[in-house]
């Protein structure tokens, strides 16, 4: 566990497996600030990433996890926030080298996609492992510019 501060948000699609990575995290820690949604009465996922991924780029929070059916909606609409690299993870290897080699800083699944047991595997080494900087900082810098 850090001391990162964590904003969790999903989308009707993604509620109840977002309450449940929720509870992990917070059981587990973790500083996580749920941005809803609160129910699953239909809303406009663009709406929700965005909002979430401003908060991460702009350093109000340290790292996001972002939920919805599956995933991709979301990590799409997270990339298109300067500073964000945001991934859709559906396995703990893609969770371990996303982090290693290029610093995403959102993490997306589908909760149509993953089970609450892998996508509390994938939370915890996601925001367990380091970037591993070396020769990726400049990859990841291109990226950036």
């Amino acid at each position: 566990m850090s001391n990162e501060k964590i904003i969790i948000a999903s989308d009707h699609a993604g509620f109840v497996l977002k309450n449940k990575i929720y509870d992990f995290l917070t059981q587990s820690g973790y500083s996580v600030f749920d941005f809803g949604v609160n129910d699953t009465k239909p809303v406009d996922y663009p709406i929700i990433a965005k909002q979430a991924a401003l908060k991460v780029a702009s350093k109000e929070f340290d790292r996001g996890i972002l939920i919805c059916g599956s995933g991709v909606g979301m990590c799409i609409c997270a990339n298109k926030i300067n500073g964000i690299r945001a991934v859709v993870c559906s396995d703990t290897t893609t969770a371990k080298f996303s982090r290693l080699h290029n610093d995403t800083n959102i993490l997306c699944f589908g909760e149509r996609i993953i089970g609450e047991y892998l996508a509390k595997d994938i939370c915890n080494i996601w925001l367990n492992t380091d970037f591993e900087a070396e020769r990726h900082l400049k990859r990841v810098n291109l990226i950036e510019n």
